[in-house]
């Protein structure tokens, strides 16, 4: 049996700032010995769950000191922001760009020139424009497939419901390696309501993989952030997703991003 773990939201505003690379090999150090414990409480070895830093609203200077710390990953939310990171680092031949927020159909061009991984597939329109633009680049990418598994209006992602025939639509296209699930838990201080969503995408995705299309790979569950990773973990996450705890909090709390909980 694992022990209850608890969620740490409320620690917004009290993780501090990362402004020299030192700053950044420490907070690391303390995230990767969290997934450690998490990993030891389940049973997992942590070489099994990949740390993707999340750099959404973070300037150049301090990714390049993260870059310096060790991070050669990075996540981000919106895409142009993330393009114009990209061009402004060529010179960082070894880092590569994660985008794990909404994409619109027409900002598909962008993530086809520049990004190794996108989180967040959510639409066979969608696919179908971004098979095009990497068709056209010459490239592949790695995609996860965005589940809403709290059922919150104010989050994208698809309906667990709709999740097999949405996989079974994707063998179309050959420039996208399908890897896995992706997912916002609710964000709230609830452990056990949180705990249930990511119970939600892991049992999805065991499901999905007996009958998986050829060429379609299951493997991954990209969940967890800051607040909640250690959950995810003990629940069978391939990749956490962390920003605050590595770079220092934000000006704007998680919550403006994916709004809390209702009773």
């Amino acid at each position: 049996m694992i022990p209850a773990t608890l969620t740490s939201h409320e620690r917004h505003g009290r993780y501090p700032q990362a402004l020299v690379v030192d700053d950044f090999r420490r907070n690391l150090a303390a995230v990767q010995a969290r997934i450690a414990a998490a990993c030891h409480r389940a049973g997992r070895d942590p070489a099994g769950v990949r740390l993707l830093p999340v750099s959404k609203t973070i300037d150049e200077a301090r990714i390049r000191q993260a870059y310096a710390a060790g991070c050669r990953f990075l996540g981000e939310n919106k895409v142009q922001e993330a393009h114009h990171k990209w061009e402004a680092m060529q010179d960082l031949a070894d880092l590569h760009w994660s985008v794990i927020g909404h994409l619109q159909t027409n900002k598909a061009k962008l993530v086809a020139r520049f990004a190794s991984e996108f989180q967040a597939l959510d639409s066979l329109r969608l696919a179908e424009t971004l098979d095009r633009r990497l068709q056209l680049e010459g490239r592949q990418l790695d995609v996860f497939v965005q589940v809403n598994t709290s059922g919150e209006d104010s989050k994208y992602g698809l309906a667990p419901a709709d999740v097999p025939g949405f996989i079974a639509g994707l063998p179309p296209f050959p420039c996208l390696r399908v890897r896995g699930l992706m997912t916002l838990a609710l964000f709230s201080d609830d452990a056990a309501r949180v705990r249930a969503c990511f119970v939600r995408l892991r049992e999805l995705r065991d499901r999905l993989r007996q009958q998986a299309p050829d060429g379609i790979g299951l493997d991954e569950l990209s969940m967890g952030m800051s607040g909640d990773f250690e959950i995810a973990i003990e629940e069978g996450a391939t990749v956490v997703r962390v920003g605050q705890a590595i770079f220092g909090a934000r000006d704007t709390p998680d919550s403006h991003y994916w709004p809390a909980a209702g009773p």
